[in-house]
């Protein structure tokens, strides 16, 4: 994965520094102002190595903070949300300077952040909002909300109610859909559900689209820890449950390109496809996070879209307002209203995306040095 790691020139060109605002924060760690880099210690607490996206965010941030010269204790909790609690906890007793938490339950580390604070340690939240806690001091993101609108915006675009560039295309419907959202502990899926929601609940309430099951709630609809084999099962069910009258399915959100495998791995074993040209087609599937596997089943026609969310950026933000707490400064922030975490608003700093069809490919993923052709062809990182 060592391609992923450091920015490229796409990457330096699209990343906006974060700029030292002036003025300790309170609670900051005035020990750490004065120190040089090779002196402090960042932990870097990360959800699981089952996704090859945690992975590479785990990789990128550990490459660029040791770049910048700070040690990094980087730790993956394997989704156990206890071995992520102590894991922290263990962060904190060696004497981390600094913590970034990708956080598996967003609720659930309320008292290692509280033990962080008691230390004047500041807290990064990455990707993964943490709530119901003040001790969490920035949040480095995408605009989770706009990607849930550009996935439903893919949905629409590959049943062909919008064309490519937006506007209402020729078909009008019925379609049969289905939805899935994200798991319901992580922040992200319900900005993600809404934002795709926005764009698909008009459509459902006008008829152009049918959720067959009736399933329209996230709770309906949600996929605990993000699982391929629970999106799967849920396929498969929803298949017998309302589609055995001989009707097809037309189209399904996905929130993630793992829930995709599953989704797409279940139709499949139902009989469609193999892929969207075919007599009995695949339905039209979204995805995020441009996973090697999906991005090689977009370029064969099997998927339909990804949400691509460049990792190296998030990365380089998350050391940029790191390298500022550190200095005794806040990180810019271009985002104060938008992330309450039940406790406080979290100011922010929110990244653009990108959806991927395949035609993206080449331009998106391979000219960036995201992924190299060799890899999208063999569906494998090197």
């Amino acid at each position: 994965m060592n391609k992923k790691l450091g920015l490229t020139a796409l990457g330096a060109a699209l990343a906006i520094g974060l700029t030292a605002c002036g003025g300790e924060g309170a609670g900051s760690n005035s020990n750490t102002e004065d120190a040089a880099p090779e002196d402090l210690t960042i932990g870097v607490s990360m959800p699981t190595q089952t996704s090859e996206r945690w992975i590479a965010d785990g990789d990128a941030v550990q490459s660029q903070l040791e770049d910048a010269g700070y040690e990094v204790d980087l730790q993956f909790a394997n989704d156990d949300i206890p071995t992520q609690g102590q894991q922290i906890d263990q962060m904190i007793t060696e004497g981390a300077d600094l913590l970034i938490v990708a956080a598996i339950d967003g609720t659930a580390l309320s008292s290692q952040l509280q033990a962080a604070a008691d230390e004047g340690i500041k807290v990064i939240s990455y990707d993964r909002l943490i709530r119901d806690t003040e001790n969490v001091d920035f949040y480095v993101s995408f605009d989770n909300f706009k990607v849930g609108v550009a996935q439903g915006t893919a949905l629409l675009t590959g049943l062909g109610v919008l064309n490519a560039d937006g506007s209402e295309g020729t078909a009008t419907g019925p379609f049969n859909v289905e939805l899935f959202a994200g798991s319901l502990d992580d922040n992200n899926a319900a900005f993600f559900f809404d934002g795709a929601m926005s764009v698909l609940q008009p459509k459902i309430d006008d008829g152009t689209l049918v959720v067959k099951s009736g399933q329209t709630d996230i709770e309906q609809a949600a996929t605990l820890r993000w699982s391929q084999e629970t999106a799967q099962k849920r396929m498969e069910d929803l298949l017998t449950g309302s589609y055995s009258d001989g009707t097809k399915v037309n189209g399904v959100l996905s929130p993630y390109d793992g829930i995709s495998r599953g989704i797409i791995t279940a139709l499949q074993n139902a009989g469609y496809g193999p892929d969207i040209a075919s007599a009995n087609p695949l339905p039209i599937v979204t995805g995020q996070d441009a996973e090697i596997a999906s991005v090689k089943l977009i370029n064969d026609g099997v998927q339909s879209s990804t949400i691509f969310k460049d990792t190296r950026l998030l990365a380089e933000q998350a050391v940029t307002a790191a390298q500022a707490f550190l200095e005794g400064n806040e990180p810019e922030a271009n985002d104060t209203e938008t992330y309450d975490n039940g406790v406080k608003v979290v100011p922010s700093y929110l990244l653009p995306v990108e959806t991927v069809y395949k035609d993206d490919i080449q331009s998106v993923l391979i000219d960036s040095e995201y992924w190299t052709a060799d890899e999208v062809a063999k569906g494998q990182s090197d």
